[in-house]
């Protein structure tokens, strides 16, 4: 009797000792598999003030060469406002907030194992900056232009037409002065040469 009850507890010590290791086997590569733990906000939060940053709590400590985390707002618009910052098993990132609106977190590491582990969490911005702002300033830059063009090509025929007309007094002046001139030439030689014949005729009679 002594001898069976020493093999029957043997063989349950082998058994035990077999499912012991079969339950302890998976949970090597389920350590080594990291995962998110929480956020800050937490995913699908509803925030009326936007955070300063983002935080990303793991069940491992993330590497900073392997990991990646971006933040997008509405329209697909970049809200990251640095590089993630990582201390032991938390990484934050500075949150820049835009208009308000679904904002979307994604993550991107390596586990020790080697396995890529991605997700996301999304939190909602009641209330951001506006989307009209922009707009409103471009109907005052367009306008400047079109009040400029218009004394520019009014100027032109202004200007340009007195410039025809102004040689065609100077010339009849000239022409006026050129005649008198050769009339006044041609009397002075008359009455020079009536002169001189007179004188002539006059000591002629003398002698």
């Amino acid at each position: 009797m002594g001898g069976r009850v020493a093999r029957v507890a043997r063989t349950w010590a082998v058994v035990l000792g077999v499912v012991a290791a079969s339950a302890l086997l998976p949970a090597a590569p389920a350590a080594a598999h990291n995962s998110l733990t929480g956020s800050d906000p937490r995913d699908g939060a509803r925030l009326a003030a936007a955070p300063e940053r983002i935080e990303l709590r793991f069940l491992a400590t993330p590497k900073e060469a392997t990991t990646e985390v971006t933040v997008t707002g509405p329209d697909n618009v970049a809200a990251t406002g640095g590089a993630p910052a990582f201390a032991g098993k938390r990484v934050t990132v500075p949150f820049r907030p835009g208009a308000a609106g679904l904002y979307i977190v994604t993550y991107r590491l390596a586990s020790d194992d080697g396995h890529p582990v991605k997700g996301e969490i999304r939190f909602t911005l009641t209330t951001g900056t506006p989307a009209e702002a922009p707009s409103a300033s471009a109907p005052q830059t367009s306008a400047v232009p079109t009040t400029s063009a218009v004394p520019t090509t009014s100027a032109v025929p202004t200007s340009a037409a007195p410039s025809p007309a102004s040689p065609t007094p100077a010339a009849a002046g000239t022409d006026d002065d050129g005649g008198t001139g050769w009339l006044w030439a041609a009397g002075a030689v008359v009455v020079l040469a009536a002169l001189g014949g007179g004188l002539l005729l006059r000591r002629r009679a003398r002698r």
